[in-house]
């Protein structure tokens, strides 16, 4: 948790240089979507793998970290719009598009990508691993198997599963281990295995929580699966199936934990998130 801080300031900075000159209202939206933020666990795996692996240039670490969080608030300000879940609630505020409209809705989330690829630009400017850090964040942002293609699976009348999940959610939790691991200096492809197994024991996990909790526990509207008929692993293998595959999974992310030379500082950080996900009243279900 000591890395939230370098982040809610990287992500301050990234949006205060933006902010002179922007027009007001898409300022506020901007603002709105990413504050207050969530555990930021998407950044924070990347930092963690990044001090793992021995540091490297930690500017650039933050940098990435920085622009994998903006990257994943836009993608929830479009996730939230009336086109795709009409979600009117965010982390148990108003959504962007409830708060300031639809079309500055669509306009802060396209921003917060751009400012996503412009953050990292500017944090690895010079550095060796500019070229392969930006191509990263691009491919987790767009086609064949980032944000983009995750979302339009849901315009398919055919959703296959795991497609679905890896675009969706994986592909993000793929560029903060792959990242994390160029902006130290090592090679990013044996972190990609680490990234993709947490990536789907998360979504699972979310597909879990949609189903146990209330709208006030989750911060967002619960049982959006459902009532849009979108892929649900919770719904596939059910609750104790996903839950044991959850766990499964997270067994199988800290053995696919590279060599480096803190790998508990992961292991922790990984049971941690285990703890977190994981509803209480679920958890007991596969212990029983």
């Amino acid at each position: 948790m000591k890395s939230l801080p370098q982040i809610e300031g990287a992500l301050e900075a990234a949006l205060d240089a933006v902010n002179a000159g922007c027009p007001p209202g898409l300022a506020a939206a901007l603002r709105h979507a990413v504050f207050p933020g969530g555990m930021r666990v998407r950044p924070r795996l990347c930092l963690a793998v990044a001090e793992a692996c021995g540091g490297g240039d930690w500017a650039v670490a933050e940098g990435a970290a920085a622009a994998i969080e903006l990257l994943h608030c836009g993608s929830l300000v479009h996730d939230d719009l009336p086109c795709f879940d009409d979600a009117a609630i965010r982390r148990g505020l108003p959504s962007v598009h409830e708060k300031y409209g639809e079309s500055l809705a669509v306009l802060a989330g396209d921003g917060l990508i751009v400012l996503a690829v412009e953050t990292l630009v500017k944090a690895a400017a010079g550095s060796p691993h500019l070229g392969k850090l930006v191509l990263l964040l691009t491919a987790a942002a767009g086609m064949p198997g980032g944000l983009i293609a995750g979302q339009a699976w849901e315009s398919e009348p055919r959703v296959p599963l795991v497609a679905y999940q890896k675009a969706k959610t994986a592909s993000l939790f793929t560029l903060a281990t792959m990242s994390g691991a160029v902006a130290a200096g090592v090679p990013a492809e044996p972190w990609r295995l680490l990234g993709e197994r947490l990536g789907e024991a998360y979504q699972i996990a979310d597909d879990l929580r949609d189903v146990a909790l209330t709208s006030e526990e989750l911060g967002k509207p619960a049982g959006r699966d459902a009532a849009l008929g979108r892929p649900s692993a919770a719904q596939q293998h059910g609750t104790v199936g996903a839950i044991e595959k959850v766990e499964a999974l997270v067994r199988g992310a800290i053995v696919a934990v590279p060599p480096c030379r803190k790998p508990e500082l992961l292991k922790t950080l990984i049971l941690a998130e285990l703890g977190r996900l994981l509803p209480k009243e679920l958890a007991v279900l596969v212990a029983a």
